[in-house]
């Protein structure tokens, strides 16, 4: 998927929302002054989720208000964004419609979901992976990913702003091994 990414104009956000596990609505609504790719001192690069394109603006929960650090090929990723929206505000002149968003047209207006599930959709034809897949489960993927590595569904939770580990093991955990070895292995070694 990452590789069907590369060069598109959805490969930050596709990067972003996998890597970080934030909500697709979250991610539309990412604002430029909530990046900080190179923050003062020993702060690691970083976004605040802090927005969302609800009807509100807000997160979806109070606890989904939350500041991520960012793995460097998120950084990476939002740099060449960053570059690429350059050209774009350039090309556009003044048709260019400022809001600050990361995540936005050639002409700088926001991006729909549609638009999202678009361009998305183009990435997964690229990528040759098959499926009928959704950028929602770019988040679903970011919960597996985690839980593969052993990371406690405690943290899990905490890193995608669920109140409680419920949602998280019924909803988005999907398991990647379809034996789970854990206690063996424990009492294997235990017992060896």
């Amino acid at each position: 998927m990452l590789s069907g990414a590369e060069g598109t104009r959805l490969c930050a956000y596709v990067v972003l929302s996998l890597m970080t596990g934030v909500r697709t609505e979250e991610a539309r609504a990412l604002v430029w002054p909530h990046v900080h790719l190179d923050p003062p001192g020993d702060i690691p690069p970083h976004v605040e989720v802090w927005r969302s394109v609800r009807a509100t603006g807000d997160t979806k929960t109070k606890k989904s208000r939350w500041t991520l650090a960012l793995p460097e090929p998120v950084v990476e990723a939002l740099r060449a964004r960053k570059d690429i929206q350059e050209t774009d505000r350039k090309v556009a002149g003044k048709k260019w419609e400022e809001n600050r968003l990361v995540f936005c047209s050639q002409v700088g207006t926001k991006l729909d979901a549609a638009n999202v599930r678009r361009g998305f959709r183009a990435i997964i034809r690229e990528s040759r992976i098959g499926g009928s897949w959704t950028p929602r489960e770019l988040r679903h993927s970011f919960v597996s990913l985690m839980s593969e590595k052993g990371v406690p569904v405690e943290e899990i939770a905490r890193l995608v702003g669920h109140s409680s580990t419920a949602t998280t093991e019924t909803v988005y955990r999907k398991e990647l091994r379809p034996v789970i070895t854990k206690g063996a292995e424990v009492m294997g070694n235990l017992f060896a």
